[in-house]
């Protein structure tokens, strides 16, 4: 008679809270930022595409960031202007999968390419007589290549794992589908999950933190020994890798585990915004950051809209 209780529902409804009241105040936010990410985020991928002096590894890791924000917000914000617009707070079972499947790999490819550009600016700094040799081009689309390769792999076994689940519940406290909000609705035992989400938590985000707290800490040390131009110039290049890697970490740590273990201690408004942080601030934040704090980045952009006035003449 228990088993009786579960199921696969077809339709799982979101929860909008206090958005519902100002659906189209947020609606145009949504569309508006929509186009803010697509416009900065395309700028900087086409700045670095067609000028050859902008094809090194730093660049191309900047374009490939930039490539994932335009990822992630396909997966988020055209629905969540559909829901917001047309009032609607579910979705099915099949898209809500789909929904955490792409949101997951967005938010693990901005892990993994984070660290490699921290290794990036560490051989730059650290080993500078080697870095061409280290970081050459097929080195630089094989770590591209490894580092979406591998979300895509351990972050769609655990929407499998996910998927086998029964459901007996069908409302997930939040505006989007994620993996974690889906599990809480199954009423077996979800301790494989559990396992496996902490592992994919550890060999993303732990690792991560490692890989930058070393490189930028072997390069605190470099820099500190060499003379003020080089300060200056690693801080020009590594200052906007970690504000854009501090502010995801602390966005994803919030995700990961104060959502999952104390989600009560937080107003619910609260939670619902600050769980939407990793989706909406870094494809803003990091095209941004890159695309005003790198000097020759920006020198190139500007160059770009001006032949553009040129030709539009």
């Amino acid at each position: 008679m228990e088993n009786s209780t579960y199921f696969h529902p077809s339709v799982l409804m979101l929860s909008f809270g206090d958005l519902t009241s100002l659906r189209y105040l947020f609606s145009a936010l949504t569309l508006i930022g929509y186009f803010i990410i697509i416009f900065v985020n395309g700028t900087v991928i086409s700045a670095v595409v067609l000028n050859k002096t902008l094809h090194e590894p730093m660049y191309i890791f900047i374009a490939a960031l930039c490539v994932n924000g335009l990822y992630g917000s396909i997966a988020f914000y055209p629905i969540l202007f559909v829901h917001l617009v047309y009032n609607v707070q579910t979705i099915s079972y099949t898209g809500c999968l789909t929904q955490v499947f792409f949101l997951h790999t967005y938010g693990s490819f901005e892990m993994t390419t984070l660290t490699i550009m921290a290794y990036d600016r560490y051989v730059c700094i650290c080993n500078p007589l080697r870095y061409n040799n280290i970081m050459s081009l097929a080195t630089v689309f094989k770590l591209i290549v490894a580092a979406w390769l591998y979300p895509i792999v351990i972050v769609g076994l655990h929407v499998m794992l996910t998927a086998r689940l029964p459901m007996c519940g069908s409302l997930i406290m939040k505006v989007y589908c994620d993996n974690w909000s889906v599990v809480r609705l199954s009423c077996v035992d979800t301790t494989v999950n559990n396992i496996y989400g902490f592992f994919i938590a550890s060999s993303l985000v732990v690792s991560a933190l490692v890989m930058l707290s070393y490189s930028y800490t072997k390069i605190l040390k470099v820099c500190t020994r060499s003379s003020k131009d080089i300060l200056n110039k690693a801080m020009q290049t590594c200052g906007p890798q970690l504000i854009t890697s501090v502010n995801f970490i602390v966005d994803i740590f919030f995700e990961i585990f104060l959502y999952r273990f104390t989600p009560t201690i937080i107003p619910y408004n609260v939670r619902q915004f600050m769980s939407m942080q990793f989706l909406v601030v870094p494809p803003l934040l990091n095209p941004l950051i890159y695309g005003i704090k790198i000097t020759e980045m920006r020198v190139k952009i500007i160059k770009m809209f001006n032949m553009n006035k040129i030709y539009n003449k």
